[in-house]
């Protein structure tokens, strides 16, 4: 059982960590059988979100927020542009304020609730398909990514990506994920990952990952119970 395992899951390397870069993740599993899940099992979760979003937010002061602020500062360290690349988590927040918020499957719709409440970006990989354990470490130049919706990519030196034990790419930190381990309409084991960078409190990463756990739990899903920070000293600081 991974929970036995949980704290030897993922390793975040020493440079990175000196980014400011920290996880937290923990795993949630199905035994249940899908198909007696009610038909729109989040329907309140997202009502309520989207009248407490439109008394919190707007689209023109949302980029004002501490933690937005924070994402797309990181996001200018390593070089992309936030305001044409958003983080995944603003991102989903401007499509609820607009009205509208992608509905993929019940793993996929638990992270993107959790991520939009918190504006923790979130990552969700169906564990069939990695061989842990997994390491957070800056890309050697030349591997090979393939992400989600795209076509493949030859990394450059000096990324901050997330591999397993084949040392295959399954994240560019902390904006995109691989197509060998995205969620799928049979996944029954999920990593649950939660981005924080510089800025971002730790308990609130925490609180994304496990409210999606919570969120699993109420369609018959179970989890560790417990969720892990990497690098751990983070845990008794922030």
């Amino acid at each position: 059982m991974l929970c036995e395992e949980l704290e030897e899951l993922i390793e975040v390397v020493t440079e990175v960590a000196e980014l400011g870069i920290f996880v937290a993740y923990t795993v949630a599993w199905c035994e249940c059988d899908s198909h007696a899940v009610a038909a729109d099992p989040f329907s309140d979760v997202l009502s309520e979100l989207l009248k407490t979003a439109s008394l919190k937010y707007s689209i023109n002061t949302l980029k004002d927020n501490n933690v937005v602020r924070a994402y797309r500062h990181f996001y200018w360290r390593l070089g992309l542009d936030p305001t044409k690349i958003r983080p995944s988590s603003e991102a989903l927040l401007r499509r609820l304020l607009k009205g509208f918020f992608p509905r993929l499957n019940l793993v996929v719709d638990a992270g993107n609730i959790a991520s939009a409440e918190t504006l923790v970006p979130i990552g969700l990989y169906d564990l069939r398909y990695l061989v842990p354990p997994l390491k957070l470490r800056f890309s050697e130049g030349g591997e090979i990514f393939k992400p989600i919706g795209d076509e493949l990519e030859v990394l450059r030196r000096g990324i901050p990506i997330l591999v397993d034990s084949r040392s295959v790419v399954i994240h560019l930190y902390p904006h995109r994920d691989c197509v060998d381990s995205m969620i799928r309409e049979d996944t029954r084991e999920v990593l649950v990952m939660g981005a924080g960078v510089p800025g971002v409190p730790a308990r609130l990463v925490v609180r994304a990952v496990e409210r999606v756990a919570e969120l699993l739990s109420r369609v018959g899903w179970r989890w560790c119970s417990k969720s892990m920070i990497k690098p751990p000293k983070l845990a008794e600081t922030t």
